[in-house]
């Protein structure tokens, strides 16, 4: 902590009676400098900094592991302008992205035949509903992209069509549990969003699903839809291609690199996939649970 300087002041008093002069000098306490949120001006240690994207809003059981909710609305990011677009649709020639750092190229496909194995307990349903339902209510681009939501539905779906809400699935091409997570995807995240989230716990996998899904959500926003980061099914029409939401769900399956491609249109390439999650989003029994 900074302290302030102590200052010494001597005034000259004039005595009308006297010959002499008197001076008297008053000390100010020093100073300290707290952080404008505190109640009280007791002096605290300032925690390390967070990086400049790192998920907010953490949950009690892995609020060790950063990314909490500020404190004070001073610290808070300006609020953006809305989207200004007068068109919903992707642009035909994207922008450039604004994120160098990209995720690793999903795996090869499995071979057919091969079955999935288990690794440790399985969560429960309601276990695994709070989990989805913590991950839905963050923020993951507090300074940046602070409007990004993922629905509820969306997390919840991805991972009915991902692993039927199984948290110990492991899958033929490597992928983990809940939101069937691949290892160097897991690794890549927890890099870039400073994180240190294991894989293999049902909760942090649910956070992993969500993160992956919002930086998608920035990506491809950024490049096709000018930064408007709505994943919002009404603005689909029947064109796969059409809108934010089905470009996510495409590339949260194929990867970024088969939907958004510099200089070419956004593709759909697992239309099935899209249609799947889109169709759980709004009558898959786990919305029930």
């Amino acid at each position: 902590m900074r302290r302030g300087r102590a200052r010494w002041a001597v005034t000259v008093v004039a005595l009308l009676a006297a010959a002499t002069l008197t001076a008297c000098g008053e000390q100010e306490q020093p100073v300290r400098e707290v952080a404008v949120e505190l109640p009280t001006a007791a002096p605290v240690d300032q925690p390390p900094e967070a990086p400049a994207d790192a998920p907010n809003e953490e949950p009690p059981a892995v609020a060790a592991m950063g990314g909490r909710p500020s404190p004070s609305a001073s610290a808070k990011p300006k609020p953006q302008a809305k989207p200004t677009r007068t068109s919903t649709a992707p642009l035909a020639r994207p922008q450039p992205p604004t994120e160098t750092q990209v995720p690793p190229a999903p795996p090869k496909p499995a071979d057919e035949g091969c079955k999935p194995s288990y690794r440790g307990t399985k969560a429960s349903q309601s276990q695994v509903k709070a989990a989805l339902a913590d991950a839905a209510a963050r923020t993951y681009w507090p300074t940046s992209a602070p409007d990004i939501r993922i629905p509820s539905a969306l997390l919840k779906a991805t991972a009915w069509q991902e692993s039927g809400w199984q948290s110990n699935i492991i899958a033929c091409d490597g992928g983990v549990g809940l939101m069937q997570v691949m290892p160097a995807t897991a690794e890549w995240m927890n890099q870039r969003f400073g994180q240190s989230y294991d894989i293999d716990a049902y909760r942090d996998n649910a956070y992993l699903g969500g993160t992956y899904l919002a930086w998608l959500t920035k990506y491809i926003g950024d490049m096709y839809f000018e930064s408007d980061y709505r994943l919002d099914a009404s603005l689909c029409t029947a064109e796969l291609n059409s809108c934010l939401l089905n470009a996510v769900i495409a590339a949260y399956n194929y990867g970024h690199g088969a939907v958004a491609r510099e200089g070419q249109p956004l593709t759909v390439p697992n239309p099935q996939y899209v249609r799947n999650v889109r169709a759980l989003m709004t009558g898959c029994e786990c919305l029930s649970f």
